[in-house]
């Protein structure tokens, strides 16, 4: 196979997370972010791996059987899902009570950060024109002024 005929091959890239309480872990990505379990691995009679998706983004699951890593686990761990509009992410994410930070603006991009329940980082960005450095409240606060 050619280097073109190999890149032309490549679909897509999907991070796999190995995580802690299976259970746990498909409540927060379902039930708080949105995304949809589209397949699933049960050999012992509950979900022990799982590819998730939202959107055109997806992710994919395994359960820790044993050796466990200890406490900080997913650190210097994160993923960036691109979306039309982070801050839209933002209003259903703070709506549903979950730990978010303030958005805020970076290379040109609405950033949106939270922490999944085994600790990698998670971002909703978007792009935008305002400027770097701009938090969501200083853009609010400035919307405000102009609209008086």
């Amino acid at each position: 196979m050619d280097e073109t005929t190999a890149a032309l091959n490549v679909k897509q890239a999907v991070p796999f997370f190995m995580v802690v309480d299976m259970e746990k872990s498909l409540r927060y990505y379902t039930d708080e972010l949105g995304f949809v379990l589209k397949m699933k691995w049960e050999p012992r009679g509950t979900i022990e791996w799982c590819w998730l998706q939202i959107g055109d983004a997806a992710i994919m699951l395994q359960e820790y059987r044993t050796n466990i890593p200890p406490e900080p686990r997913g650190k210097g761990v994160s993923i960036c899902f691109m979306c039309d509009n982070a801050l839209s992410m933002y209003s259903r994410l703070i709506s549903r009570g979950m730990m978010v930070t303030e958005p805020f603006v970076g290379n040109n991009l609405w950033v949106v950060q939270c922490k999944d329940t085994d600790g990698y980082d998670l971002f909703f960005e978007s792009a935008t024109e305002i400027p770097e450095g701009t938090t969501y409240s200083q853009w609010i606060s400035d919307n405000q002024e102009i609209q008086k």
